[in-house]
């Protein structure tokens, strides 16, 4: 886990211009003590922004380090890892679906006992079509942005506010706009962490290997190997295999697998496609060898996951293949 500083300037200007943040609101939670709720790890990224009280966070992988946050905080789960929500770290939890399901509002959610309040601004965001994926590879799995106390966030105090009227109004289009604002905070919390000192922002360079990320992400359902890949990258399979892992952090099979699996999974939320459909689009030879895969990957079966993606998330993203 990250909590973020900026002290690196302007190496990263050119990948923002490539950012382009599209948030969506699942809900805007009035919390009462005790209260929690348990999100499935998935292929959208997500985020809650803390206007009220205080939350705990843990992450759903064994022994995670819990992280407490405060009002004005804002924690961002770049690749959708599952986790827990909480007032503090033994509350009991429950599927985040099952509550969103039972709510009487369309947006806001109240839930929870009698005790301090919390309110939360919860969602989910993707990046536009176009942005390389070694840019999101490079975010960890938790960053954290304190628009209090951090000097290069202070800019956003204005807007942090005007999150907090626009949530307490709830005037016709508050969920557009909640949405457009919180846009703003995402795009601040990958600028800080890409102008870390610690964090190389230079993505793959190599000519080869680029053809053949390429060639990978926009071809995904091609039946590739490796031999194929080093082909078409005019290198031998061994200097290619090497390479490609050294540039990537990974072989390039299990990149491909990786790939076809979170394709997958964002055909499965946004779009009306059979899992066969989603199948033979992403490289599978037929329903069953993916089902099998995506349920070892999101730990549920397609149709689950679809089910559970589209409570949860209220409305349906579009999807630009």
């Amino acid at each position: 886990m990250e909590l973020l500083t900026a002290t690196r300037a302007d190496d990263v200007s050119v990948l923002l211009d490539q950012i382009n943040v599209r948030s969506v609101v699942y809900c805007l939670s009035d919390l009462g003590a005790p209260w929690g709720f348990a999100v499935d790890s998935s292929a959208t990224a997500k985020f809650h922004l803390v206007l009220d009280g205080r939350a705990t966070l843990t992450l759903s992988d064994p022994g995670a380090t819990k992280v407490m946050l405060d009002a004005g905080e804002l924690v961002l789960l770049p690749h959708g890892s599952g986790h827990l929500m909480r007032d503090s770290g033994d509350s009991a939890v429950r599927p985040l679906a099952d509550i969103l399901a039972g709510r009487s509002s369309d947006v806001a959610l109240s839930y929870g006992g009698d005790g301090p309040r919390t309110r939360l601004l919860c969602g989910g965001f993707g990046f536009a079509a176009g942005l390389p994926d070694d840019l999101l590879n490079l975010l960890p799995p938790v960053l954290i942005l304190d628009t209090a106390r951090q000097v290069t966030a202070r800019w956003l105090e204005p807007a942090f506010a005007l999150l907090r009227d626009e949530a307490a109004m709830a005037a016709p289009g508050a969920t557009a706009v909640l949405a457009k604002i919180a846009d703003v905070f995402l795009t601040q919390v990958v600028r800080t962490y890409l102008s870390g000192p610690d964090v190389t922002v230079a993505l793959v360079s190599d000519p080869a290997v680029d053809a053949a990320l390429a060639l990978l992400r926009s071809q995904p359902g091609t039946p590739w190997t490796i031999v194929a890949l080093a082909r078409k990258a005019g290198m031998s399979r061994t200097m290619f295999a090497t390479r490609f892992r050294e540039l990537v952090g990974e072989p390039p099979m299990r990149y491909l697998a990786r790939l076809r699996l979170e394709l997958a999974a964002k055909h499965l939320s946004a779009t009306d496609k059979t899992v066969r459909e989603i199948a033979h689009l992403v490289g599978y030879d037929n329903e069953s060898s993916l089902s099998k895969a995506f349920r070892q990957a999101f730990g549920h079966a397609p149709g689950d996951y679809r089910r559970r993606q589209q409570t949860a998330n209220g409305v349906r993203a579009t999807f630009d293949v």
